[in-house]
C-alpha cells in the first residue's frame, strides 16, 4: 500500500479523487446517492481555486483504495493552522486492511510539517467503525463540552 498527497493536476489522481468520493457519496453515511454531473465537473478545478485542500490517496498496488479530503483552516486560540479532514473513504473491498489509520497517519505528519496545532474531523454519531477507527488514530472526543456540527444550507 502507498499513501500520498495527490497532485491535482494529474489526470489519474482526480480520476481517482472522483471515483473514491462518488462511491462514498453513494453509501448510508453519505447523501447516498452518487455525485451529481454538476459536481463531478467541477469539483477537482474548486479544490484547486480554494487552495486550502489537502487530499491524500491510497492505493492497493496501481488501484485506488482510499482518500482523504482534508482543508487547512486556522485557530483563533491558538493562532496556528489546523487541517480539517473533511472526507475519509476506503473503498469496501480494501476495508479491514490498515488503509483508514494509513491516511489519518499521513494527514498528521502533513499536519505537522505546515506547522498545525491539531488535526479537526466530524463523525456521525452512529458511525461507529469510524469512531473506532478515529480513536485508533488518537483522536479524542471534545468532551466535557460537546461539539455539535450544525450547517445552514445556502
Amino acid at each position: 500500500m502507498s499513501v500520498f498527497l495527490a497532485d491535482l493536476s494529474n489526470p489519474a489522481h482526480q480520476a481517482a479523487i472522483l471515483d473514491l468520493l462518488d462511491m462514498y457519496c453513494r453509501n448510508e453515511f453519505g447523501d447516498g446517492k452518487p455525485l451529481t454531473h454538476e459536481t463531478r465537473a467541477n469539483l477537482i478545478s474548486g479544490l484547486i481555486k480554494h487552495g486550502g485542500a489537502r487530499v491524500f490517496l491510497a492505493y492497493e498496488g496501481d488501484e485506488p483504495a482510499g482518500l482523504a479530503l482534508c482543508f487547512v483552516g486556522f485557530s483563533s486560540f491558538k493562532a496556528r493552522p489546523l487541517v480539517n479532514v473533511h472526507d475519509l473513504a476506503v473503498a469496501p473491498r480494501f476495508r479491514g486492511r490498515g488503509i483508514g489509520k494509513a491516511l489519518l497517519d499521513a494527514v498528521a505528519d502533513d499536519a505537522r510539517a505546515l506547522g498545525c496545532c491539531k488535526v479537526t474531523l466530524e463523525v456521525r454519531a452512529d458511525n461507529a467503525k469510524a469512531i473506532e477507527l478515529y480513536r485508533r488514530a488518537g483522536f479524542e472526543s471534545t468532551q466535557p463540552a460537546e461539539t455539535w456540527f450544525l450547517a445552514k444550507k445556502l
